[in-house]
């Protein structure tokens, strides 16, 4: 296994997290002020992992090359592959093989977060040879996952969102697999939804009597597939952050753990962290609350904001309230003229204009 290659998926439609993803890819969605799919390319790198396929879909594929390019900011060279449709993580395996040939790989969800990287999974693959290793985690609602069970250190079953689940053990979206994934996913038929499912092909694998080893997660791991898990994400990043003042504080300070990119400029404003403020971002009269990410050319004026994600180039002004668990995309504006104090909430897509009277 001296030669192991990456595959990250890219594709599909992020129905979960519009109106956000109607204009972007939601692996480009930031966590941190950094896009989720970053987080993958680098736990690969970190792994030693120099060659990464992502797959990409027709509508987002192009915004998605531009963030990532060929690869060597992350110190690995990456090949886009297209997949037409989003027909299940299985189809994607066969989508890639061309790529991936005879090599055992990564598979790798773009919209995940993983705490750690993959580093000790892919020890594990290394050293034990199996010929799949699946990485589980318990939840409280395995009905909305991939299921499996085990027997010992073996996979035994498993289950794609079953109605009654035989265990709590959800199937990460990180995978280990040799080139036998390609013969399952071939020899499986489509699922009732239509899609090749990634669990059909690994239950072909134990059924054919190879051995899928479980790998159980020690840290927190998160789908950002929705607006909670976003949040939660940007949330759990925030808190590994360290302090680094590059940009200009008027009269303003910062308490806790706070980043201020370069450029930025706070003028009589307070943030408390942990939060990240962009390049270039502008706070007047403005107060930040812990576990915001603002991203960059960002405005807030005379405003509080908490808890929230504020995409390049937004701002909000003049609110009385507070704003807080919200996701604002590009360029979204955000004023309050006069009226009742009161809190708000918002996920909100890129381009938009909201005004409150």
């Amino acid at each position: 296994m001296e030669r192991l290659k990456g595959l990250i998926l890219s594709g599909g439609r992020g129905t979960r997290l519009r109106p956000i993803t109607h204009t972007s890819a939601k692996q480009l969605v930031p966590v941190a002020n950094r896009p989720v799919l970053f987080y993958g390319i680098e736990a690969m790198a970190h792994a030693g992992i120099e060659e990464v396929g992502i797959i990409i879909a027709p509508e987002t594929g192009d915004e998605i090359r531009e963030a990532t390019g060929d690869g060597s900011a992350f110190g690995v060279r990456i090949t886009y592959i297209v997949q037409d449709e989003p027909a299940g993580l299985a189809h994607a395996v066969l989508t890639a093989e061309p790529f991936l040939g005879a090599d055992p790989f990564v598979m790798y969800l773009g919209d995940n977060l993983l705490q750690g990287g993959i580093d000790e999974l892919v020890a594990a693959f290394r050293a034990n040879r199996p010929d799949a290793l699946i990485l589980l985690t318990p939840v409280s609602d395995p009905e909305h996952f991939g299921v499996a069970e085990l027997d010992g250190d073996r996979v035994v079953a498993l289950a794609e969102k079953p109605a009654q689940p035989r265990t709590n053990l959800a199937l990460v979206g990180v995978y280990m697999f040799t080139a036998l994934i390609h013969d399952a996913a071939r020899a499986i038929d489509p699922s009732p939804r239509g899609e090749l499912e990634i669990t059909d092909a690994i239950q072909y694998l134990v059924d054919s009597g190879r051995r899928v080893e479980p790998h159980v997660v020690k840290g927190w791991w998160k789908d950002t597939g929705r607006l909670e898990d976003m949040l939660e994400a940007n949330r759990l990043v925030l808190d590994t952050i360290a302090t680094r003042m590059d940009g200009e504080l008027v009269e303003s300070q910062c308490d806790g753990r706070v980043v201020i990119e370069a450029g930025a400029k706070l003028e009589r404003s307070t943030v408390r962290g942990p939060a990240v403020i962009g390049a270039r971002a502008h706070l007047i009269d403005a107060y930040v609350g812990p576990y915001s990410a603002i991203g960059e050319d960002c405005v807030i004026e005379r405003a509080e904001v908490e808890h929230s994600i504020l995409l390049a180039g937004s701002s909000v002004r003049n609110l009385d309230g507070r704003m807080e668990a919200s996701l604002l995309g590009r360029n979204v504006h955000i004023a309050r003229s006069d009226g009742q104090p009161r809190a708000y909430r918002f996920m909100v897509g890129d381009n938009s204009e909201i005004g409150i009277p």
